[in-house]
C-alpha cells in the first residue's frame, strides 16, 4: 500500500487533486456531470463521502459547509484523467483550473476510502497555527498545511472532486471555489 501527496512542503508531500473515477474491470468508469453545474447533490455515494469528509472538518473548524459543484467535479475529473495517464502528480496551472483551488492525492488503487483520502489533507492540521496567510504553519512553511487550510478556508463555498484509477493507483483531484490560501488573508478557527 502506498500514498503520495505532491506539491506541498518537505514534511508533508501532499498534493490535492480529487477526481472521482473508479476502474470497472479492465475499463475505466468516470463521473460525468450535466450542464446543471453550480449547486447540486453529488452524483454518487463516493462523491457524497468526499463532500461529507470536507464538511465534517469544516464544522470542527467553524467554517461554513461546502456545496457540491458538478462543474468543479467535471473539471477535476478531466485533470485526474491526465494524472492517471501520466502516472504522476502535478498541479494544473492557475489558468488550467480557472483560478479554483486544488488538492491532489494519489494512493494504491482500490485501497483507500474517501474519508482516508480527505483525512490525509486534514492530518496537516497538526502544523497549523492561526494567522495571516502565508504565516500559518508551526514549521514556518505554509506548504506543510496548505491542503488542510484549503479544506477549511472560510471563504470557499463549493467543492467538486473526482477519482481516476490507472493500473496501479487512484488519483484524487478536488477543486475549490473560491480558492483558499490567499495571501494577506487571516485564517483562524471559529
Amino acid at each position: 500500500m502506498k500514498v503520495k501527496f505532491a506539491g506541498m512542503g518537505s514534511r508533508n508531500k501532499l498534493t490535492i487533486a480529487i477526481v472521482l473515477a473508479l476502474a470497472v474491470g479492465a475499463g475505466m468508469a468516470t463521473v460525468t456531470a450535466t450542464a446543471q453545474d453550480r449547486h447540486s447533490e453529488p452524483d454518487n455515494r463516493f462523491a457524497a463521502e468526499l463532500l461529507e469528509a470536507h464538511n465534517q472538518e469544516r464544522a470542527r473548524f467553524g467554517a461554513p459547509q461546502l456545496t457540491w459543484s458538478r462543474k468543479l467535479a467535471r473539471e477535476a475529473q478531466q485533470w485526474a484523467v491526465v494524472l492517471a495517464r501520466e502516472g504522476r502528480m502535478r498541479h494544473a496551472s492557475n489558468d488550467e483550473r480557472g483560478g479554483a483551488g486544488e488538492n491532489l492525492w494519489m494512493g494504491t488503487a482500490g485501497y483507500f476510502p474517501a474519508e482516508r483520502m480527505v483525512g490525509s489533507f486534514i492530518d496537516e492540521k497538526q502544523h497549523f497555527r492561526p494567522g495571516t496567510f502565508p504565516k500559518i504553519s508551526r514549521t514556518g512553511n505554509w506548504r506543510d498545511v496548505g491542503h488542510y487550510t484549503q479544506v477549511v478556508w472560510p471563504g470557499t463555498q463549493q467543492l467538486g472532486c473526482a477519482v481516476v484509477r490507472n493500473s496501479k493507483d487512484d488519483f484524487l483531484v478536488c477543486r475549490y471555489w473560491p480558492a483558499g490560501n490567499t495571501y494577506g488573508v487571516e485564517i483562524r478557527q471559529q
